[in-house]
């Protein structure tokens, strides 16, 4: 066939995302605090967007600012109470303006600054109300004690590193290698991909590593606790071969095989009793004498409380959502006193990507509350009874209960957070994996089976320790279908030792 130039017309369809529909989307997976942050964002880059200063601040469980739900036992009630995320009735009486134009001023001015300093202009001219506050003493306020706090880790190394070194690319490199190390003073990180980033040699590196490793606190910038221990004991100048060969063996004295780690140093019970007692006087996290960096407390997206009828009542955490308005008047205003096209094109898009992000937000609220409530149905036995009582479920079982698809599921519960009277979780916590019954009957879910492997542990006796094996017969006589491998699995994941090494340390404590 002779290849030559032709035009085809072909009919298709195919699935578009507008841009509005990916803010949309990209609003429900977004956090309170990134909500907060684009919120903001949208306020400078959009006129017509504003925030609704009239709103109250109310409290949790204002139904003003909040949407509700009833959960009953048997089933859920929603009863929507109302949102802040309304329009405007329009901006304050407009100030005196100034006797001038824009265009006077800036004639190369793009359109939004126009309408920015039209906006000024109406909002702040008058200073004659401008006025100092009286009845404040602020005399009994400690300045000094307010901006005194502890310094955290990264800061005394710093500090440290610029005394004792004066080269610029060392100071570079230890200055990257110290924001590697951890709150407890270890380096997380390998010094190949280190000099690979900078463009630096590993022996430069190494060496710039061992300078840290110099300073204070003993033991900071290791890469495993025996070179943190190491590094003690080389400030205590006790590192002695003996010492040195006792801390290549220190796996068996953490798993308590006192008799494999006496077999492997050579040395007596009385040798290896004092070196176990000066091991323990050093700090295997040295970094946490120091003050560590600021955490964020998780702040709930939905509350969950017991109602007097018995039920659950959930709401919404209205300090979490943006309270922004439209405002139509100043749109109005503008598109009179717009002449040219362009002007009166970028009015219109600018208004309209205002009113869809209010729309937005509106129904990001409610498809939280909507997936919230139909997650407190859905594991209400939890609520009553504990985890004991969570029932498995997955994405598609509630998408299918509230009628949207399982991704739209997925990124409400990713980041989010609801409280309840049993703690604060996040709401993937609600969405375990099946475990089959013995019996065929209902499954169990494998945080409930998880719960009840950690219980069985807790409970044994010093001289019935529970081996894998018996506790998979323990949970099948509890109608528990599974596996040795998977109690395993479980086990290592609540971080429990294995049943030899839970039997050395209850002899140990004996």
């Amino acid at each position: 066939m002779a290849i030559s130039p032709k035009l085809d017309l072909r009919q298709g369809q195919h699935l578009v995302m507008t841009p509005q529909l990916q803010q949309a989307i990209k609003l429900l997976q977004l956090t309170n605090l990134e909500l907060q942050e684009y919120v903001e964002t949208q306020l400078l880059e959009n006129p017509f967007l504003e925030r609704d200063e009239r709103a109250d601040q109310p409290q949790r469980g204002d139904g003003a600012a909040t949407l509700e739900a009833t959960a009953k036992t048997e089933g859920l009630q929603s009863e929507e109470k109302g949102l802040t995320l309304s329009d405007s009735d329009g901006l304050n009486a407009a100030s005196k303006s100034l006797d001038t134009e824009y265009d006077n001023i800036d004639p190369n001015a793009s359109h939004a600054d126009k309408f920015e300093a039209m906006r000024s202009d109406n909002n702040v001219s008058d200073w004659s109300s401008v006025r100092t506050s009286k009845g404040h003493d602020f005399s009994d306020l400690d300045t000094e004690g307010n901006l005194t706090r502890e310094k955290s880790l990264r800061e005394v190394l710093t500090d440290q590193l610029h005394l004792s070194i004066r080269d610029e690319t060392d100071l570079l490199i230890g200055t990257f290698l110290i924001d590697l190390i951890d709150e407890g003073g270890y380096l997380r990180a390998d010094l190949d991909e280190v000099g690979a980033r900078l463009g630096a040699s590993e022996e430069d590196v190494l060496r710039v590593l061992k300078e840290i490793q110099a300073l204070e606190p003993a033991g900071v910038g290791a890469r495993n606790l025996q070179e943190c221990l190491r590094l003690q004991l080389i400030e205590k100048n006790r590192l002695d071969p003996v010492m040195e060969n006792f801390l290549e063996y220190l796996h068996l004295l953490g798993a308590a095989d006192l008799h494999g780690l006496k077999k492997a140093t050579g040395l007596n019970a009385d040798e290896l009793h004092e070196m176990i007692v000066e091991i323990r006087t050093l700090t295997p996290k040295p970094g946490l004498a120091y003050g560590t960096e600021f955490v964020q407390v998780v702040v709930p997206d939905v509350y969950v409380a017991q109602s007097d009828d018995g039920g659950w009542k959930i709401e919404l955490n209205s300090e979490t959502l943006p309270k922004v308005i439209s405002n139509q008047k100043y749109f109005a205003k503008l598109t009179v006193a717009c002449v040219l096209d362009d002007e009166k094109s970028y009015l219109s898009e600018q208004m309209s990507n205002a009113n869809w992000l209010v729309k937005s937000l509106d129904q990001r609220a409610r498809t939280i509350l909507k997936v919230g409530s139909e997650i407190v149905r859905q594991q209400d036995a939890f609520f009553i009874h504990g985890v004991k009582y969570l029932r498995p479920l997955n994405l598609k079982t509630v998408a299918d209960a509230i009628s949207m698809h399982e991704s739209t599921v997925s990124r409400v519960t990713s980041n989010k957070y609801i409280a309840t009277p049993r703690g604060t979780f996040e709401m993937k916590y609600f969405f375990t994996s099946a475990i089959a019954a013995t019996t065929g009957d209902v499954a169990h879910s494998a945080e409930a089976v998880r719960q009840r492997i950690k219980d069985l542990i807790e409970s044994e006796q010093s001289d019935r320790i529970l081996s894998d094996d018996r506790i998979v017969d323990m949970l099948k006589k509890e109608n528990i279908d599974i596996a040795r491998r998977t109690v395993a699995k479980y086990r290592e994941a609540l971080h429990i030792p294995s049943s030899v090494q839970r039997r050395r340390l209850k002899q140990k404590a004996i």
